[in-house]
């Protein structure tokens, strides 16, 4: 079960790191997370940070977008030189931090949905190709994990999240070929179980619909990541199986753009009713849900961002303090 209480899902606007951080630590102090700034530019957007992280495997940037490639040159540089600078200025900012934090990198099959082959085709295309990319990722992110560890002695437990938004594309079969005029074909629900259980135990986050609740539960991952305002009652009986299987739902329940936030109340609305429609014990709320903005903020502005962290700080400690809230507050 968590103790963890609110969140934010990884994108930050602006570019800069140092007071993104800063932002993070104060206003979601109990799963603090590295913000990434996307605004930067080429290696600071989700695949090619990710793909930073790659081991044996470089990649640079195309018309088309990031392409796999020989041997590392300026682009590949360009994203490792962003994280480095991110970790540094994590490790100015939390040296006397003592608690868990968050890291996030795009997830395998959105990875491979976005990244290019040498000829042209995308990863997907290509099962070996999937398979290599995945155990390359699930390499890099260990040695991020064990170099954020070793910047931050006090880090208790590392939080890892892969960003899934291409995942129900991919099992549904639309995701397009690299020139656009066909599709690749589905893949097997059991190879991307498969795929996922190479990461331990992670959060997926999903931000689009038709997220594949069934399946991440199968996979073993840790809980999932959602946008509240997506969930249909169709999705109850598989978050329901989620809930009873102990994992932990981080629900989006602030909007990633600027817009007026409610009071605590309002905010916490979601996550009261989804409980109530399951009928699950008003105490188990705060132990299985985290509040969360429902996708990255990139596209706000610095102040809303901060805002919103702190709605969804202040909505989960209602809920975490007053269980009553679930029952009819």
């Amino acid at each position: 079960m968590s103790t963890w209480e609110a969140t934010g899902v990884g994108s930050h606007p602006g570019e800069d790191h140092l007071e993104a951080i800063r932002v993070v630590f104060g206003e979601v102090p109990g799963l603090p997370y590295l913000p990434e700034l996307p605004a930067r530019g080429v290696g600071a957007d989700m695949v090619g940070r990710t793909a930073g992280l790659l081991v044996d495997l470089a990649v640079e940037v195309q018309p088309s977008g990031w392409r796999l490639t020989d041997r590392p040159g300026r682009d590949h540089h360009r994203a490792v030189d962003h994280l480095r600078r991110d970790l540094d200025g994590l490790e100015e900012i939390a040296h006397d931090y003592a608690g868990p934090i968050k890291l996030q990198v795009c997830g395998p099959w959105t990875l491979a949905a976005s990244l290019e082959l040498r000829h042209g085709d995308k990863a997907l295309s290509d099962a070996g190709a999937v398979r290599d990319l995945t155990a390359s990722l699930a390499q890099g992110l260990a040695d991020h994990c064990a170099e954020v560890r070793r910047r931050v002695p006090g880090v208790t437990e590392v939080v890892v999240q892969l960003d899934e938004p291409g995942l129900p594309g991919v099992l549904a079969g639309t995701v397009p070929t690299a020139s656009g005029f066909g599709r690749l074909a589905a893949v097997e629900e059991w190879r991307v179980e498969e795929a996922l259980r190479l990461f331990e135990q992670p959060m997926v986050h999903c931000c689009a619909p038709s997220v594949p609740f069934d399946l991440l539960r199968r996979a073993g991952v840790r809980g999932v990541s959602v946008d509240a305002s997506l969930l249909r009652r169709r999705a109850d009986d598989a978050l329901g199986e989620l809930f009873e299987a102990g994992m932990v739902l981080f629900l989006g329940v602030v909007p990633g753009r600027d817009t007026r936030l409610g009071d605590a109340g309002a905010v916490a609305r979601p996550a009261v009713e989804l409980w109530r429609r399951l009928g699950f014990a008003p105490d188990r709320l705060a132990e299985q849900v985290v509040l969360t903005p429902a996708c990255g903020l990139a596209g706000a502005s610095p102040a809303y961002a901060k805002a919103a962290l702190t709605a969804c700080r202040k909505a989960a400690r209602v809920l975490r303090e007053d269980p009553a809230w679930s029952q009819g507050g």
